[in-house]
């Protein structure tokens, strides 16, 4: 079996444990307010600015057995600067204050996935961090574009607003397919298990992050 099906195999239980947080669920269903889609803006920001960061230093720790995969990671750098910004746009677009977000601090949960993925690639495996990029990009799919269309409709916003999730649905199902062919030329299975592994911890910290935003009921209780 090719290892790209064995990593989704591996890592079955852990998406869709995922997709049952209550807060996925209300935002594919539009039972959805603006402050929790700016909460969810913000939280994004604060793990996608690391982005870059994250691939050079991952690419900078590949020993040369990775040369191709270090190739692949400045193409991933070059798609992925920036992206930051957009979020920062839609958040401008919502009626909130971007640069409140960028000068504001992570939630906790954020923090912890993104401080998680560092360890991955400074004291771990650095090909490990490949794990996260399945996740982030995977989730992308299957939920930004159903999800910006729902809560577009929900809360009349500008199309402007949904510039980082529409992008990411479209944009992520060309990364996916790009990533398949680079796990595919994994061949050492120490490095097929950091990313199964990687992967597994991530479904989970970022179910954390969605838990950690507002509920509904609470944002209205508090109007």
């Amino acid at each position: 079996m090719p290892f790209f099906d064995t990593l989704r195999e591996a890592t079955e239980a852990d998406r869709q444990q995922l997709f049952t947080v209550p807060v996925i669920q209300d935002a594919l269903r539009g039972n959805i307010d603006a402050a929790q889609y700016v909460a969810f803006l913000c939280q994004a920001y604060h793990h996608v600015r690391h982005t870059v960061p994250l691939l050079m230093a991952c690419g900078s720790r590949l020993g040369r057995r990775h040369e191709w995969l270090r190739t692949a990671i400045a193409e991933y750098i070059e798609e992925e600067i920036g992206h930051e910004e957009w979020i920062l746009s839609d958040i401008a677009a919502c009626g909130g204050d971007p640069e409140r977000v960028r000068a504001s601090t992570p939630h906790a949960s954020t923090e912890l996935m993104v401080a998680y993925a560092y360890h991955q690639i400074d004291r771990g495996n650095p090909v490990g961090f490949f794990g996260m990029v399945h996740v982030l990009e995977g989730t992308s799919i299957a939920l930004a574009t159903h999800a910006a269309s729902t809560i577009r409709e929900t809360l009349a916003l500008p199309a402007n607003a949904f510039s980082y999730l529409n992008s990411h649905g479209s944009l992520d199902i060309e990364h996916v397919a790009f990533f398949e062919k680079l796990m595919n030329r994994l061949d050492q299975e120490d490095d097929k298990a950091a990313v199964i592994h990687c992967a597994s911890m991530i479904y989970k910290l970022y179910g954390d992050i969605f838990r950690s935003l507002p509920a509904r009921q609470a944002i209205m209780a508090e109007a």
